[in-house]
């Protein structure tokens, strides 16, 4: 698109003067992960450029995610035929960035490449130098940055006073320190931004900060938390919710690190729901376990279920290992408190390990994992540590990592408390305990079989990755049958009540009904039973409603599924058993 230049008047001592500017219009991009997640900074860069940019200065948004064809991408850049590039750098994307930066260049070697983000603003000389194809970087909060740079840009002013920015002058890369907004920063929720959304999963943040300082963690860098208007913040929450999106996740580190806040915004999300809130859209929070205090639960215990959903940071429950990282959570409050809130029944509940942390074996791993396990959140996620620059105990490194990825995410693979073997076992166990346990589709099975066998959790999914490790069990119904046929081989597993805690498991987490192969069995009282059922009003299927009706040889009893709702917190369909009526 050509650049119109308009002319301004300037005062220079006492004369006017006329200095040429020109239009500048950027695009601002950033890979999400998926689709499914609307990524959030270039909008914020976009409402920096709407607060502070001046005359003839535009921007626009094009997204994009990491998994399609980077080219397709480069070309909705290249039709905007923008002056600058604005990239928000992650782990996750830094690598594609790079390929689109080369083709942008490609086609329009005069388009200027501005970088930002947490990837790169704490190692902003090292990525300059790295990267001979972009032109600045931008570390800190960037809303007001970006403006100003396009804002210099447009005026012929020198960009190097630009806050915050790091560039080339000669053969050296000059840095200017990170910026922090002193005000609060424009909302990124305009109608261009809902236009866009599309209904995909969209992040809302309401403070930036974190109160802790964690070793591996950039939230906590900055001294103090900022807070955003609470007020406004409601209304956002409002917006956000009447989008068509399913899931509002706030951002907040610590959501809940200024209690009465959180609280406030407990209690609107209970009183909105099903009214301004539609029901099926679940508001997520991140949140310390150990900070909840009893009028907070009692208010939780409110909620509707599936409204309020929360991940909780453990990382570690081994005191060493907390006390490197700087963590000091209340151990047994946090167990307390999750405990209750799972119990509740009404909110979704998914707890954070890391493996890999100073101080942290393959025993005291394991320990961590079972205590967590044993408090029943819907989730456990345990991830391997990243060294993130920028964190402390990436400064201290070598004191804490043997060896790790160079490149993006910089997973940790040896300390000097977990071999490289051990952190391999380890990522064999994460990858089946996400198929059988986070997904939902064992609930019953993994109770039966902990319970015969007495087995602590992680030995079990230890034991069962090793059996399972093979790279053939990609479906759900083969991993079902693998594990079936594992399970048969353990001590006080008998077979009857084995297939028909998993047939429940099936019916109850699969819409289709269908069991997997190595769980069907002839019962010619099956069709009978589904006319006994259609014959009263009280169980009559419904014309539009997929029924699963199985037989329970353990138990003696028909169970049966009707595909109509899951349950908005476990994701399950509501079971009936009955004893054989024929």
């Amino acid at each position: 698109m050509p650049r119109a230049a308009c002319g301004v008047l300037l005062a220079a001592e006492g004369l006017l003067a006329y200095k040429q500017m020109r239009a500048i219009h950027a695009v601002l991009c950033g890979l999400s992960a998926s689709y499914v997640h609307a990524t959030l900074a270039p909008w914020c860069l976009l409402a920096g450029v709407g607060r502070y940019g001046g005359q003839g200065v535009s921007a626009a948004v094009v997204e994009g995610t990491v998994n399609e064809d980077i080219g397709a991408v480069a070309e909705r850049i290249i039709a905007h035929r923008p002056d600058v590039l604005g990239l928000s750098c992650y782990l996750w994307n830094i690598r594609p960035h790079r390929e689109l930066i080369r083709r942008l260049k490609e086609r329009l070697p005069g388009c200027l490449v501005v970088l930002g983000g947490p990837e790169v603003s704490f190692r902003a000389a090292g990525y300059l130098a790295e990267l001979p194809l972009a032109d600045y970087i931008l570390s800190g909060e960037g809303e007001y940055p970006f403006a100003a740079l396009l804002n210099a840009l447009a005026s012929g002013e020198d960009v190097r006073a630009t806050p915050g920015i790091t560039y080339r002058e000669g053969g050296t890369v000059v840095c200017r320190p990170a910026y922090r907004h002193t005000d609060t920063p424009p909302s990124p929720y305009t109608p261009t931004f809902f236009e866009a959304l599309g209904g995909r999963i969209c992040y809302m943040e309401s403070s930036r900060g974190c109160p802790f300082r964690c070793a591996f963690c950039l939230s906590g860098r900055e001294e103090g938390v900022v807070f955003f208007d609470e007020t406004q913040a409601r209304q956002t929450l409002l917006s956000l919710a009447q989008s068509g999106t399913r899931t509002v996740k706030f951002v907040d580190r610590t959501f809940n690190a200024d209690r009465e806040r959180a609280r406030r915004m407990f209690e609107f999300v209970i009183r909105e729901y099903g009214r301004a809130i539609p029901r099926g859209v679940c508001v997520h929070f991140e949140m310390a376990a150990d900070l909840l205090d009893e009028d907070t639960l009692a208010l939780l215990a409110e909620a509707p279920a599936g409204a309020i959903q929360f991940e909780i940071g453990i990382q570690s429950c081994h005191a060493p290992t907390l006390r490197a990282i700087g963590r000091h959570t209340d151990l047994a409050a946090a167990e307390r408190n999750i405990r209750r809130l799972v119990a509740g029944g009404n909110i979704h509940v998914h707890v954070d390990l890391i493996a890999g942390l100073p101080y942290e074996g393959y025993e005291t791993f394991a320990d961590s994992f079972n205590r967590c396990y044993a408090w029943g959140a819907h989730r456990l996620q345990f991830g391997f540590l990243k060294l993130l620059y920028g964190t402390e105990i990436e400064a201290k490194k070598s004191a804490y990592v043997t060896k790790f990825d160079p490149y993006p995410p910089y997973q940790v693979l040896e300390t000097p408390w977990l071999s490289a073997a051990e952190l391999e076992r380890l990522g064999a166990v994460a990858h089946l305990f996400d198929r059988l346990s986070n997904s939902g589709r064992f609930r019953r099975t993994l109770a039966y079989v902990l319970g015969q066998t007495e087995w602590q959790p992680f030995a079990l999914f230890e034991d069962a990755a090793r059996h399972l490790a093979d790279p053939g069990i990609r479906t759900a119904d083969a991993l079902s049958d693998s594990f079936y046929r594992y399970a048969l081989t353990l001590p006080g597993v008998e077979a009857a009540h084995l297939r028909d805690r998993m047939v429940c498991d099936r019916l109850a987490s699969n819409a289709q009904g269908i069991l997997s192969p190595a769980l069907r069995q002839p019962e010619r009282r099956l069709k009978a039973f589904r006319l006994h059922l259609d014959s009263h009003p009280a169980t009559r299927r419904k014309a539009s409603v997929r029924r699963g009706v199985e037989w329970l040889s353990g138990e003696g009893a028909f169970v049966w599924a009707d595909y109509e709702l899951p349950h908005p917190v476990t994701g399950e369909y509501e079971l009936h058993i009955q004893r054989s009526p024929l």
